[in-house]
């Protein structure tokens, strides 16, 4: 009886889980080789002292296809957030230096903290999103028909070929007004896609919106790492190997033949393995490196995501919603993590985060001042002097730029020369989405070649 082909995973990010899994389910002997000690990739949670840190603020879009799935979401165990937003501002700089022109203190009214719901699912939050500063009536009728005409399409139709254009000429052209641009969706889709300019892809928004109208935004109580953990878990589950701590340094291909009978050799610092097939599961620039393929983007969008500890009893009254900064100073949105998921933090503490986008190079004590400045701008009669930074997640490539028309130049997952293939949602778009789905295609795309 001829044994299976074996073949072997390069990374163990989602990607690359997905990949092994799919592989060994489908009769493939599989090993999975990642270089740190954990899998996970960019989706993993740091646990100390009680607190759950993830790497950078990072949500599950449950109506995601690839989550549906791929993950078993009851196991899970999700803390979802309440739809919508809550918008914040001025910032603390903007109110300094409105204090120090009038010589006195800004009156608390002068501050705006308003509520941004899904009047769709939460129908009691009507009059608050009606009376919101931030929205006007018009505003929130065009949302409503964006949700409407959006949920009735097909999500692969939308990342379709075609036209293409940046976010912010897609919302002028569907007439939504300067102010709600600048003050909600710059700072909502900065959080999503780390571009709060919205030069980003219209593609990219239109497929997170419809997913947003779809379904929720959650964490497991254990943290996002959970999500990779549970994939580990299906792949073992399924006959497949993981192998931590296993750096791979080089891939190469005998004849550079897809259907080499020779197949491929994989270099690490153990030694070298030989295999039917490789699947390169990596982040971008390091698969570049691995397989010369020039078309995988490494133009980064960074960020800094800083963790604060305050006493349990202070509550930023969001109602488990984002707090988004509509002023373009500060962080770009602040995250109450323990008032959506009490698992984050210990019983005595309050646990909540803010993001800065780009690669920032202020320190963390710096970053520190500048949020705790923020927030008493934002709450004018409270003090946050208690503020303590606990762990700071400097995250120089969370994801690749994604400007208009940028799927056309994504690379294939079987362009590197030999039984080698791409998976990693550079392959598709930068999303968990992204990259589950680009894990399930690789391993579609080797079983195949094998079987011929």
């Amino acid at each position: 009886m001829a044994s299976s082909p074996r073949v072997l995973v390069v990374g163990g990010g989602l990607a690359g889980l997905v990949a092994a899994r799919h592989l060994a389910g489908g009769g493939v002997d599989v090993t999975l080789l990642e270089r740190r000690r954990t899998v996970g990739g960019r989706v993993r949670t740091v646990e100390r002292d009680g607190y759950q840190f993830d790497r950078g603020f990072q949500v599950l879009f449950t109506a995601y296809p690839a989550v549906r799935s791929e993950l078993d979401l009851e196991a899970l165990d999700l803390r979802r957030f309440a739809p919508g937003a809550t918008i914040a501002g001025p910032d603390g700089e903007a109110l300094r230096a409105s204090e120090s022109s009038s010589g006195k203190r800004s009156d608390p009214r002068d501050t705006v903290r308003s509520t941004l719901a899904d009047p769709l699912r939460e129908p009691a939050t009507v009059p608050a999103t009606l009376s919101n500063p931030h929205v006007s009536v018009g505003d929130a009728l065009r949302i409503v028909r964006l949700w409407w005409d959006l949920r009735r399409t097909d999500p692969d139709a939308i990342l379709a070929d075609g036209d293409d254009t940046s976010i912010a000429s897609y919302l002028r052209e569907r007439g939504f007004s300067d102010r709600f641009v600048e003050e909600f969706l710059a700072p909502f889709y900065g959080g999503i896609t780390l571009d709060r300019s919205l030069s980003t892809s219209s593609r990219v928004f239109e497929y997170t919106f419809r997913t947003l109208a779809a379904g929720d935004i959650a964490v497991p109580a254990a943290g996002m790492g959970a999500i990779p953990a549970q994939l580990a878990d299906r792949v073992r589950e399924v006959g497949g190997t993981i192998e931590t701590e296993t750096a791979v340094e080089s891939v190469s291909s005998a004849d550079g033949s897809r259907d080499s009978a020779e197949g491929v050799t994989v270099d690490t610092a153990d030694g070298t393995t030989e295999a039917d097939a490789v699947v390169v599961a990596t982040d971008p620039p390091t698969a570049r490196e691995l397989t010369g393929v020039d078309a995988i983007p490494t133009e980064a969008r960074a960020c800094v995501t800083q963790y604060y500890a305050l006493p349990a009893e202070v509550d930023l009254e969001t109602g488990r919603r984002l707090l988004l900064n509509a002023s373009e100073r500060g962080p770009n949105h602040v995250v109450p993590h323990s008032a959506v998921a009490p698992e984050y933090a210990p019983d005595d503490r309050t646990l909540v985060s803010a993001t800065y986008l780009g690669d920032r190079t202020e320190s963390d004590a710096e970053l520190a001042e500048r949020t705790r400045s923020t927030l008493a701008s934002w709450y004018p009669d409270r003090r946050f002097d208690g503020l303590e930074p606990v762990h700071t997640e400097r995250v120089p490539f969370a994801q690749f730029a994604q400007p208009p028309g940028f799927r056309q130049r994504l690379p294939d997952i079987r362009d590197p020369a030999g039984p080698v293939y791409l998976a990693g949602d550079y392959t598709q778009w930068s999303s968990i989405q992204g990259a589950m789905e680009s894990g399930r295609a690789a391993a579609k795309a080797a079983i195949d070649d094998l079987s011929r």
